[in-house]
């Protein structure tokens, strides 16, 4: 990246992230995109692009994946399940305040893609796409769906893609930096790409995806859905995988006892908020 070669004292054992930081403060920097919530979802991240820009490209990929699922006759074929699918996003979205202000005037839309693949989304913005086989395949209750869609939505809170994007824009200036000031050869650079795409980015992959249980889980409880669906939504998760049709959306999650371990741990946090919203009170 042209925007990061400049030369530096050798700085050794840092991360491309925290060097980011060091040196360009005048970009969107270190900060947190979402409040702690009840699960105490909140910590510092590398945003060196803004959000408009992906929200952008989001809207425009999304345009044209609903177009081609038109044309081949795929999109919004089932009335049923697309309304259930639109009620249970929308009670979820109402409750995307306690940790944006701003997410429930996101232009948030839900649409459903007829096929086979087992996975759900949520773009940059609010613009989420179900695959009926998910929902088909595993026999979704809604607390079950809730508990899906809830996690793709916070993805998009967290707005774990810009973070993404940001990391790997850190990691080739770290990779360049180190080329010029250290003499790294050509291979040596090369090696170095190779482990962050292979050891940094999964780190990272499995941060997000823990911290969209975690605030999933609570957006699930405060819109009236039984968090401890999880659990039961897990294991259909791994009943699909030994049959080697893992959801991809799950991909790189934590190791399955993990994530069921911090489902039962996050349950005293997030229960009172579904008794709460079963009797109508205030959360």
């Amino acid at each position: 990246m042209n925007w990061m070669r400049r030369k530096i004292m050798p700085v050794r054992r840092i991360a491309p992230a925290l060097l980011v930081c060091m040196l360009v403060p005048f970009m969107d920097g270190c900060q947190t995109t979402t409040s702690a919530g009840a699960v105490g979802a909140q910590r510092s991240q590398l945003l060196l692009v803004s959000s408009q820009q992906l929200e952008e490209m989001a809207a425009q990929t999304y345009t044209k994946l609903k177009t081609d699922a038109a044309a081949a006759g795929a999109l919004n074929t089932d009335r049923a399940m697309v309304q259930r699918v639109r009620a249970i996003a929308a009670r979820l979205v109402a409750q995307t305040s306690v940790f944006r202000a701003d997410a429930p005037r996101w232009s948030w839309e839900v649409n459903v893609i007829r096929g086979k693949d087992l996975n759900a989304y949520c773009m940059p913005g609010g613009k989420i796409m179900v695959y009926s086989g998910l929902i088909d395949t595993l026999n979704l209750s809604d607390d079950e769906l809730a508990v899906v869609l809830g996690h793709e939505i916070s993805h998009a809170l967290r707005e774990h893609t810009r973070e993404q994007v940001s990391q790997a824009m850190a990691a080739q200036a770290a990779i360049d930096v180190g080329t010029e000031v250290f003499g790294l050869g050509q291979s040596a650079a090369s090696i170095a790409d190779i482990a962050y795409q292979t050891l940094i980015a999964t780190r990272f992959s499995r941060t997000d995806e823990s911290e969209a249980d975690r605030i999933g889980l609570e957006l699930t409880a405060r819109a009236g859905y039984d968090p401890r669906a999880g659990i039961a939504l897990w294991q259909k998760m791994v009943q699909a995988k030994s049959g080697g049709g893992m959801p991809e959306f799950l991909s790189s999650h934590p190791a399955d006892a993990s994530r069921v371990q911090q489902i039962e741990a996050l349950l005293p946090a997030v229960m009172p908020l579904y008794t709460a919203a079963r009797r109508g009170e205030p959360r």
